[in-house]
């Protein structure tokens, strides 16, 4: 039974399909999970562009048995409406009735600028409904399954739920814990610095700065401190042909409200936002100075010595909607977030060059211990061009 007490289909499991006296997973099983792959990767197409909400994808598959085929497709569009399962129910039109729904997340049962998503699936006539994970989000919670299963729908949840729980990390990390899911990115060299004694280094080669730029694309927002403004002078955009759009909000900690007015940051903060998150105590004058120049100051609590307070920096960033935050500040932000716990998934770029002299650890003690307890696992790690992307992920 569901928590409210409508019955459910047995949860899929994230093991391979059992196999048939022939060898092969019987083909509904497969074809569950080509469906929902296929929805998965309809979803991470925006995330980044649909803050407050999920990033979710949704497939519609219709026919015979014995010759399924695919009646539309849907993904959250930009701003978070309207939600895929509504995009894939107006393409498919009257063809919907009878047919399967796979979605990456648990569709909603709450009223919002438009009616639930469960709702509109039974109206449609959809039969059966496989959802990749249930909805954390106290307004859904279970209820959007249940509405469906007490309406008859047939429904299934939980069919590649690992695979959709990472995808919504930030999703979930924002509504149970009120804060976007961190995703820190550090490059090293191999003998592990990230940078000598006259300062930065250029560590990653061309296709792994590609890869970054492409992963900034899929977030909310990207997060450093002012020590990294005022020493790189850093624009923090998206850089790949056809994606300048998604340069994601830029985040300065700064709580001194040392930022200068001719940041790049600053600069370009008409054509990209650009948030401050200054201390209670900065000055007046210098906020002043950078509203009018274009960026946006908030202020935020600040520790005893002075250093931003990254626990509520989050909360505020959390507030106004950013579920996923990458962190690209250096080492000194790297292991502040590690001590307090901060960190939800961690990517180590190391290049092929030794620094070969003393300099600047890239990862940090807390850092180091984090990544080495059982909290933490590796969930990647693969040759792009010629520097290695290994990615840490806290386990759930």
């Amino acid at each position: 039974m569901s928590r409210d007490g409508a019955a459910r289909t047995r949860p899929a499991q994230n093991d391979p399909a059992e196999l048939g006296p022939d060898g092969a997973a019987p083909a509904q099983e497969a074809l569950d999970r080509r469906a929902m792959r296929l929805a998965l990767a309809l979803g991470r197409r925006h995330l980044g562009l649909t803050w407050p909400n999920p990033s979710v994808g949704a497939v519609l598959v219709g026919g015979p048995p014995e010759a399924p085929r695919i009646l539309a497709q849907g993904v959250t569009q930009a701003g978070g409406r309207p939600h895929a399962e509504r995009m894939a129910l107006d393409a498919a039109g009257p063809a919907a009735r009878g047919a399967t729904l796979y979605v990456t997340l648990e569709p909603c049962s709450h009223h919002g600028r438009t009616g639930p998503c469960a709702d509109a699936t039974i109206a449609a006539g959809v039969a059966r409904v496989v959802s990749a994970m249930d909805d954390p989000d106290p307004r859904v919670a279970g209820r959007g399954h249940g509405r469906l299963a007490a309406a008859g729908v047939a429904v299934t949840v939980g069919l590649l739920r690992e695979e959709a729980a990472r995808d919504q990390r930030g999703h979930v990390t924002r509504v149970t814990q009120g804060r976007p899911a961190v995703f820190l990115k550090l490059a090293r060299t191999p003998d592990g610095f990230a940078a000598g004694g006259e300062g930065r280094l250029l560590i990653s080669g061309p296709r792994a700065n590609a890869e970054v730029h492409l992963q900034r694309a899929h977030c909310d927002a990207i997060m450093v401190g002012v020590r990294t403004v005022l020493a790189d002078d850093p624009e923090l955009t998206v850089r790949l042909p056809g994606l300048g759009g998604r340069s994601p909000l830029r985040v300065v900690l700064d709580p001194c409200l040392r930022t200068p007015v001719e940041a790049r940051v600053v600069r370009t903060a008409g054509l990209v936002p650009t948030l401050i998150l200054a201390g209670p105590e900065a000055p007046g004058a210098a906020e002043r100075a950078l509203a009018l120049a274009g960026a946006e100051v908030l202020r935020v609590p600040v520790c005893p010595d002075g250093r931003s307070d990254l626990a509520a920096a989050l909360r505020a960033l959390g507030a106004r909607g950013v579920t996923r935050l990458c962190s690209e500040g250096g080492p000194t932000l790297a292991d502040a977030l590690a001590r307090e716990g901060l960190i939800d998934e961690c990517l180590l770029i190391t290049g092929e060059k030794p620094l070969g002299q003393a300099g600047l650890p890239a990862v940090g003690p807390h850092l180091a211990t984090l990544l080495a307890g059982d909290a933490f696992a590796v969930v990647d790690d693969h040759p792009v061009g010629s520097d290695r992307f290994t990615c840490y992920a806290r386990s759930a």
